[in-house]
């Protein structure tokens, strides 16, 4: 038996194979303080301390609320918006009711459109930033409203087909 042994110790081939070893412990992630958070009393928690989170409301909610990418629309209205302070110009919007029955204030992209009353339009989310309350894009070149004439850059942004190279001769 001891012979046995001295030979386990001397000759490693003849060692069973070894259990692996379980993986290191995930590191510990610590808080900013380094000192224990402390858990309310039961006079803090009598009084309300533990208030849910607000919801964050939603960007364009007619759109969210049915969890729809974009809508058709009926325009109502055409008109124009001055943007908010620093900023000045015309921003043309169109009030929209959409196949939903709601009725909201969407941005017109580009320069010029081609949009009146009784137009059917395609509506995304995304509001302008320096119009108030204005949450909604029409789609250019989708439906009735027309892509941006003479535009070379972002032409997909703006619905506008690739030129067409000139022939010579």
């Amino acid at each position: 038996m001891a012979s046995f042994l001295r030979n386990l110790v001397l000759r490693p081939a003849l060692r069973p194979l070894a259990l692996p070893t379980p993986a290191a412990p995930a590191p510990i992630v610590r808080a900013f303080s380094t000192s224990q958070p402390q858990n309310a009393t039961l006079n803090q928690v009598l009084r309300g301390c533990r208030k849910a989170q607000r919801a964050r409301h939603a960007v364009s909610p007619a759109l969210s609320a049915i969890n729809a990418p974009s809508l058709k629309g009926v325009c109502v209205k055409v008109g124009i918006t001055k943007p908010k302070k620093p900023n000045s110009g015309e921003r043309k919007t169109a009030r929209v009711r959409l196949s939903t029955g709601k009725v909201i204030t969407a941005y017109i992209p580009g320069e010029g459109h081609n949009i009146q009353q009784h137009s059917v339009v395609l509506v995304r989310g995304g509001r302008s930033q320096d119009c108030p309350g204005v949450r909604y894009h029409l789609v250019r070149g989708a439906l009735d409203l027309g892509g941006v004439g003479s535009r070379m850059s972002s032409r997909s942004k703006y619905g506008t087909k690739k030129p067409k190279k000139a022939s010579v001769g």
